[in-house]
């Protein structure tokens, strides 16, 4: 537990939230700023900044967890046809609470959420050039 953490102080239950499932290692919680109605954070239950530093173990077990909520999101939320999985990594990424989390974000047709990326087709010499940096 990191002491000045939103999420940890969630993980305690010293700070209210709106759970809606867990598992052994990870639990899920309705977000408080949603950016489309069911909008759900799971976290961790041990503490880390975010999923470059979280264990296999918790990361595997948080990444269940969202999908079985996925599932849920479409199913049982009237008018839900998707959902995004979006983990921000970092302040210029939007990260705003500094532990491991996982947005699982319901999708409606026409809903007003609005990421800033508009994918288009990319020059395929820098797609190459910066690919052959990562292998």
């Amino acid at each position: 537990m990191s002491e000045n953490c939103l999420f940890c102080g969630i993980v305690a239950g010293t700070v209210p939230s709106t759970q809606v499932a867990e598992n052994e290692r990870a639990i899920a919680f309705m977000d408080i700023a949603p950016a489309t109605p069911g909008h759900l954070l799971v976290i961790p239950r041990t503490h880390s900044n975010d999923l470059r530093e979280a264990s296999a173990e918790d990361l595997t077990a948080a990444t269940l967890l969202a999908q079985s909520l996925i599932g849920r999101v479409i199913d049982r939320l009237e008018d839900a046809t998707g959902a995004n999985l979006l983990s921000c990594i970092g302040a210029d990424a939007w990260q705003s609470v500094f532990h491991t989390h996982l947005h699982v974000i319901p999708r409606y047709p026409n809903d007003p959420m609005v990421l800033p990326w508009k994918p288009h087709s990319g020059d395929m010499d820098e797609i190459k050039a910066v690919g052959s940096r990562l292998v």
